[in-house]
């Protein structure tokens, strides 16, 4: 009687353990989906309106196909759940580049994505992603003029603008490091869409450039200029405009978009997994031997490392990469300390902060170094 009894309140204790531990795991759940934010991106037709962009062969407009195109891919976006799409323009209207800056940024947006496509007095063709950059080079001065002589159609644009000339390159270089604290997320999201257009719609991979474009720097958050193609190419120009053509770049803008946004979850919940992970109170457990870590500021144009260009952070390192500069903030093995480090930083305005590991001067993965502790 007693071994009944015995084995009645084991079987009970496994069916109440069972039930708290499915109550857990939906607690979970539902606790992830509670916090999820919707990811929002703005998608920007570029010209419209009184502005036709380039002008193509048989008299093909920009602003027409760069619209299509960008209908085609909110439509694609807006099927995914937790994504939300703004667009700067859904008919043909003129927008100013300050005001498409604008309503990405009164979004809290994500993501800004501007599609246009490219003309030349050659036969030249294929696609290219632009950043925002403040490189003198003529070549990519000449493209940025080109799309940033838009303001000359918007009233009182001397004044909107502040004296900005278009056709100045010292305007170019004028510009700040308020865009340059997202330009390795641009960066990333623009070698993503490159790589969609070169490797599965098969074309020239025109590469992924910086150049100042005005458009880019009025907005707050990663953002890309798309230029699909050259109008002025008669094979690229009729692709263009032709209903699979335009389906594929869709398509290939979409992919991209999606990648990069998995990416970004990826590395999150990376972050927020090694963080469960390094919890302990064990300061030994934070200290990795040999290895620096480093806050990221961000990245672009060279600059005085003095705290008013860093919004009042001190002791910030500049270090060369390339043709660009990279901007560090802190220096310590102990991963607990740099964490209280980002989240300074990132109380500071720079949101896009992040942390990076240096071993012997090379630059090393973080979720490795974690990982092999």
């Amino acid at each position: 009687m007693n071994s009944l009894l015995f084995s009645k309140i084991k079987i009970s204790t496994k069916i109440l353990g069972l039930f708290v531990f499915s109550c857990s795991i939906l607690f979970n759940i539902t606790t992830v989906f509670a916090q999820k934010k919707e990811f929002v991106v703005v998608l920007d037709a570029g010209h419209g309106g009184k502005d036709p962009g380039k002008i193509g062969y048989k008299s093909m407009k920009e602003k027409d196909i760069a619209l299509k195109l960008v209908l085609q891919v909110g439509k694609l976006l807006e099927k995914k759940e937790n994504i939300k799409v703004i667009y700067t323009r859904k008919t043909d209207v003129f927008i100013g580049l300050k005001d498409r800056g604008k309503i990405a940024n009164k979004a809290d947006a994500d993501l800004f994505v501007s599609i246009h496509c490219n003309a030349h007095s050659s036969n030249a063709y294929g696609a290219e992603t632009w950043v925002l950059g403040t490189h003198a080079n003529k070549q990519n001065f000449e493209v940025a003029k080109a799309e940033n002589s838009v303001i000359e159609f918007e009233d009182n644009y001397k004044v909107i603008y502040k004296g900005f000339n278009p056709n100045s390159p010292e305007s170019i270089i004028g510009l700040t490091l308020m865009q340059e604290e997202y330009l390795d997320q641009s960066i990333q999201l623009a070698s993503i869409i490159q790589n969609e257009f070169t490797v599965k719609l098969k074309r020239k991979n025109r590469g992924v450039k910086q150049a100042g474009f005005v458009v880019l720097h009025q907005t707050y958050m990663p953002s890309i200029l798309i230029e699909t193609g050259f109008l002025t190419n008669k094979n690229e120009a009729l692709f263009l405009n032709s209903k699979l053509g335009q389906q594929k770049f869709s398509e290939a803008i979409y992919n991209g978009i999606i990648n990069y946004i998995n990416q970004l979850t990826l590395n999150t919940v990376q972050s927020n997994s090694i963080t469960e992970i390094d919890e302990p109170n064990s300061t030994n457990r934070s200290i990795y031997e040999n290895v620096q870590f480093k806050v990221q500021i961000a990245a672009g144009r060279k600059l005085e490392t003095k705290s008013y260009n860093f919004k009042g952070l001190k002791n910030v390192e500049r270090a060369k990469v390339g043709s660009s500069y990279k901007y560090y903030y802190g220096n310590t093995s102990n991963y607990s300390e740099i964490e209280k480090l980002k989240k300074v930083v990132q109380s500071k305005g720079f949101k896009t902060a992040f942390i990076v590991a240096f071993k012997n001067g090379e630059k090393i993965s973080v979720d490795e170094v974690l990982k092999k502790s």
